[in-house]
């Protein structure tokens, strides 16, 4: 009894040193964040491709303001992020709580991390989708207006998923994850995700992602496939794919695309991009709700900027061309034609 009272003791003493060592070890909390603002101008003098950023015509407009905080404490870690302004109260789904247009936030990430072992980790919590190459805040991509992939989502994911890294060129995420979108789930936790991430050289880093389930009121069990890539060709030349076949069962809609991203930076605070982009929505009325192209239809869309960089602040001079398959965009007279374009001038500041 005595033998088996003293390892017990030591490993209750082991347990509070670690745990001691664990609750000392703490990073300072860690913010960080982006402002943007922009103009934009659609030839046709109107309102019309519908991508998300850069959507008022001819007028200086605010994108949001995005606040982020960061803090590990052992092997604990929070994420939380925030975002006010236009977008942010109402291009982002859902506006605050989804019942009150006049919420002034949207939360982008809110969850929680622990790292049981330096390979295995699991997070809780609302985060940004690991779907697609595009990313809300405007510091994560290269162009300023977005892929018509990016707009037709998926935003965020709310679930709980497990990490694990076989080796620094393979690693594994799963999940259970809500509805997409959404702080809270009406029909329960509905949907299973994965993540296969592989990096075979160095520059070079794929995912393959899956995320499938149904959603409350939904027609059938909705499906996306997604690739995303890139690679660092050279310390100036970096080249990007995105392809992703998202559909609802039974033929009740969705979507598919890919979208080429070929960069190159001239000199360190100037460069050029250019993104090629195939969408096509499935012939469906359901479609209509996931995306912004017209069901059965597709639109080819080739978006050049240049990002000019000072301190913090990029400039991104944009000018865009949509081709689309029926006439699904509007001239100056109101009459339907198939083009669109566009010239934007963002400035993004980063901290």
């Amino acid at each position: 009894m005595k033998l088996r009272s003293l390892f017990t003791i030591s490993a209750l003493s082991m347990s509070a040193a670690t745990y001691a060592q664990e609750t000392t070890t703490s990073s300072p909390l860690q913010i960080s964040g982006s402002a943007d603002t922009y103009y934009k101008y659609d030839f046709s003098k109107k309102q019309n491709i519908g991508t998300s950023f850069a959507n008022d015509q001819n007028s200086v407009s605010l994108g949001m303001i995005d606040l982020a905080l960061k803090k590990t404490t052992g092997k604990a870690s929070f994420v939380g992020e925030l975002s006010f302004g236009p977008r942010g109260q109402y291009a982002s789904i859902p506006t605050g709580d989804a019942t009150d247009d006049r919420n002034s936030f949207h939360i982008q990430n809110l969850y929680t991390s622990y790292a049981f072992t330096d390979k295995f980790s699991m997070t809780a919590g609302y985060m940004g989708t690991f779907i697609g190459y595009e990313v809300i805040a405007p510091t994560g991509n290269y162009n300023y207006s977005t892929s018509y992939l990016f707009t037709s989502g998926p935003f965020q994911n709310a679930g709980i998923k497990a990490n694990y890294t076989f080796s620094p060129k393979v690693a594994l995420m799963v999940g259970l994850f809500n509805d997409w979108n959404v702080y809270s789930d009406d029909n329960g936790v509905s949907h299973f995700g994965a993540q296969l991430t592989l990096s075979p050289v160095e520059g070079w880093t794929a995912y393959l992602n899956v995320l499938t389930g149904k959603s409350a009121g939904a027609p059938g069990t909705g499906s996306i496939y997604d690739l995303t890539t890139s690679y660092q060709v050279t310390e100036s030349v970096k080249l990007g794919l995105n392809a992703a076949d998202y559909s609802i069962s039974n033929d009740n809609g969705g979507y598919s695309g890919v979208a080429l991203y070929a960069q190159n930076a001239f000199t360190t605070n100037f460069s050029l991009g250019l993104r090629g982009e195939y969408f096509k929505s499935k012939s469906d009325v359901n479609a209509a709700t996931i995306s912004t192209v017209p069901p059965g239809e597709s639109v080819v869309a080739l978006t050049l900027s240049a990002n000019l960089k000072a301190g913090g602040l990029t400039f991104i001079p944009e000018i865009r061309f949509d081709n689309g398959s029926s006439s699904q965009f509007i001239k100056n007279n109101l009459d339907p034609t198939k083009t669109a374009s566009q010239f934007s001038l963002a400035a993004v500041y980063a901290f």
